[in-house]
């Protein structure tokens, strides 16, 4: 349904780093890089998230509003989880099953440095 999604960011060196960090597990990397922004999505592929530098504009979504990434196993989403915590994130729940969608609805949730949440989720 989504072609691609765009955030701005206050310190696009910063977010860009914390993405390479964060994706990687997923298998996902940036795709490609410019002055004032930065694409990430799979390996030889286009864009599915854009970063856009933004300082002094940024104001993340309210409650309600994440980003959930696919992950090809339950390792790749405790990976992703362990990579955001050590880039700086907030944790917003760890990873696990969430029983309240289905028995096989894996999935952990961070907070990024710009107030961003994220999901990645195993199903």
């Amino acid at each position: 349904m989504l072609g691609h999604l765009s955030f701005g960011v206050e310190n696009l060196e910063r977010a860009a780093a914390f993405y390479d960090a964060v994706l990687a597990p997923l298998g996902y990397v940036r795709v490609w890089t410019s002055p004032r922004a930065v694409g990430f999505g799979p390996p030889g592929g286009g864009d599915k998230l854009a970063l856009f530098a933004r300082p002094g504009e940024v104001v993340a979504p309210g409650p309600g509003f994440h980003l959930a990434f696919d992950a090809p196993g339950r390792d790749a989403v405790d990976a992703f989880h362990a990579a955001a915590m050590a880039a700086g994130a907030v944790d917003e729940g760890k990873p696990g099953v969430r029983l309240h969608y289905s028995s096989t609805y894996y999935a952990a949730f961070v907070r990024d440095l710009d107030g961003y949440k994220l999901e990645a989720v195993h199903q």
